[in-house]
């Protein structure tokens, strides 16, 4: 099946706007894309930050008219600033597939591999995680995941006691088990997280080594390892309660921080945390220590 795409660019007052009038218009879907390679940093509870010139890209049924959207959409927005309208044809395809192709099997600290189905590594002294693209962050590739990870993979987890807080789609959780520990609590506050943690668990043979649970339903504990790839604001908001989930002598990683961020982050958990130096990838930051 072929469809229209509609993209046009325009300022970040006029996106959504355009966005629901496109979804008036009857696009199936409506996507927002960054125009000028602009970074949008965490936005406060309750708010949604888009780029100064976004692109909204719709998608319409092939029986659509391109033509009749275009001149509504240019009446209804004529002051508005509107850039680069293009209408194209894409033909359906699968995107899981297609998503494959760029997703290889990747080796952390020579004894961890996190490869994609029938990618798997077999390679003596290192360990494998198979892990497929889902709906739930965490594969891998993206620079705070892929921090935590090399940090599982250089350390002893034998016998420990782990938390993955705000587990995504478990990959951390998963990683400490094959590495070596021996039970994993993971906790998100979605429930489609929570299912993809538990297929992950499952596809790995560790799911009776691995509870997930959502906040409220999580008794706290106290770990040998706590793992926290979230974001900065809320990891600064929780910083009491996640240092609470440790053992004295226990170890802390904390990921999803962008580098102009990492003394904020600190300085949340410095009255109970002895930090290493921060380890930087791009433009993210992981922190790890040891509680006092």
């Amino acid at each position: 099946m072929a469809w229209h795409q509609i993209s046009v660019i325009t300022n970040e007052n006029t996106a959504p706007k355009l966005a629901d009038f496109f979804s008036h218009l009857g696009a199936v879907s409506v996507t927002y894309m960054d125009a000028e390679d602009e970074p949008v940093y965490e936005p406060a509870i309750g708010e949604t930050k888009i780029w100064s010139h976004t692109e909204v890209i719709a998608l319409y049924e092939m029986d659509a008219d391109p033509a009749l959207i275009k001149s509504q959409v240019f009446i209804r927005f004529e002051k508005d600033g509107l850039q680069n309208w293009r209408d194209e044809h894409i033909e359906d395809q699968e995107w899981e597939r297609a998503w494959m192709e760029y997703y290889k099997p990747m080796k952390f600290a020579d004894k961890l591999w996190v490869c994609p189905t029938d990618q798997e590594q077999i390679e003596d002294g290192t360990v494998c995680l198979t892990l497929d693209p889902g709906l739930a962050f965490g594969t891998g590739t993206h620079p705070t995941t892929a921090l935590c990870l090399e940090w599982l993979a250089s350390h002893d987890l034998n016998d420990k006691t782990v938390i993955d807080y705000g587990c995504g789609s478990g990959i951390l959780a998963v990683a400490a088990i094959l590495l070596g520990a021996k039970i994993a609590h993971a906790v998100d506050i979605d429930e489609q997280a929570l299912t993809a943690t538990r297929d992950n668990a499952l596809k790995n043979n560790v799911q009776d080594k691995i509870n997930c649970y959502l906040p409220e339903q999580f008794a706290p504990i106290q770990a040998d390892l706590v793992l926290a790839n979230i974001l900065a604001k809320p990891l600064i908001d929780l910083s009491e309660q996640i240092c609470a989930l440790l053992v004295s002598g226990g170890q802390l990683v904390l990921s999803g921080i962008l580098h102009e961020q990492a003394d904020s982050v600190m300085a949340a958990y410095r009255n109970h945390i002895t930090f290493n130096p921060p380890v930087q990838q791009e433009d993210w930051i992981r922190l790890d220590g040891i509680k006092h």
